[in-house]
């Protein structure tokens, strides 16, 4: 036998079916293909048709059919198998996919979940996603892409302005590059369609714990905007609100007027701030260009913040943005 593990093939059960018939031991069986006798006992009780019936010929269906072996095995074999057996982990993942969480959130969370209905891969939760059940239910569109296959991921490219040297991002404290220091930001903007005029809303992340702020706005030019990011960033305590980084668009032009050290990215490289470019695709899905003007009211978008900020993330051990930020601010807190 050797060294590595395999399924048995179609072969080996036509050869069990012959010895069968032919009468021969689970041990004479095992032996002829090279296998553990436990394996072919298995093989054989698993798929070991019992039934009353006969043909028209008197002949019985009682026995081990190979090809009929062979496809339910692969059928145990599918790679969302694991959901289909266990009800009570299949109504979780699906509840949790109806919250916004995506299939790496639900499988990291079920690990330090004090009682969890059990454990799943991510990469299970996306084949049964793709499986006939799951595209029959539509659960594709529960996804953070809402795609009918998977594919990677593509940011926008940002517009050049005007930055002095200073406030490149090369000039940024090495700090904020590696997220070892709270209290530094990234910020976007979340636009709508034309129809909505120059509406958007403000996309602000901390870079440390991945909270949230979002705010609407009815104008795209840089001075309303600095005073709207400026209202949001007071409310913090200074330490809290260190760095920002933008693109370089003209609507954030106004940064003087921001109570933060602002810094930019290189032209064309919205990755520099690739936190709140994620933020913004999870946004999309709650507010997409045709969002009706009562989905981003200041209600509905707090509403939708606490929602993301309260879903585990893999970067933070699982742990929420929401706890990891006011985690910190208490720490701010005790050493003020």
């Amino acid at each position: 036998m050797g060294s590595h593990y395999s399924h048995l093939d179609l072969s080996e059960r036509r050869l069990i079916e012959a010895g069968l018939a032919a009468g021969l031991s689970v041990a004479a069986l095992a032996s002829t293909l090279g296998r553990h006798r436990s394996t072919v006992y298995r093989e054989i009780a698993r798929h070991f048709y019992h039934t009353a019936e006969r043909d028209r010929w008197g002949h019985g269906y009682r026995g081990y059919y190979c090809v009929a072996a062979h496809r339910a095995a692969g059928r145990r074999r599918y790679g969302c198998a694991k959901l289909a057996r266990n009800p009570a982990l299949l109504a979780h993942v699906l509840s949790k996919l109806r919250a916004g969480w995506s299939p790496e959130q639900i499988a990291g969370r079920l690990k330090v979940e004090p009682e969890a209905v059990g454990c799943v891969s991510h990469e299970t939760i996306y084949r049964y996603v793709y499986s006939a059940e799951g595209r029959r239910d539509g659960l594709f569109a529960l996804l953070a892409m809402a795609r009918h296959r998977r594919r990677r991921l593509r940011g926008r490219k940002p517009r050049q302005g005007a930055i002095p040297p200073e406030r490149w991002i090369t000039a940024r404290p090495a700090s904020v590059a590696d997220r070892s220091e709270f209290g530094h930001w990234e910020c976007d903007l979340v636009l709508f369609a034309r129809a909505f005029g120059k509406a958007n809303v403000t996309s602000l992340q901390e870079r440390q714990s991945r909270y949230l702020i979002l705010q609407a706005n009815e104008d795209r030019r840089a001075g309303p905007l600095a005073a709207s990011l400026s209202a949001l960033l007071t409310s913090l305590p200074a330490p809290a609100r260190q760095t920002i980084t933008f693109d370089r668009g003209t609507e954030f032009m106004g940064y003087r007027a921001v109570p933060a050290d602002c810094y930019f990215c290189d032209p064309h490289s919205p990755w520099q701030k690739g936190g709140v470019e994620n933020a913004n695709g999870r946004v999309r899905r709650h507010l997409p260009l045709d969002s009706a003007p009562g989905d981003r009211s200041p209600g509905a978008l707090s509403a939708l913040c606490e929602r993301l900020n309260a879903t585990p993330r893999r970067c933070l051990n699982y742990r929420t943005p929401a706890e990891v930020f006011h985690a910190k601010l208490a720490e701010l807190g005790a050493v003020g």
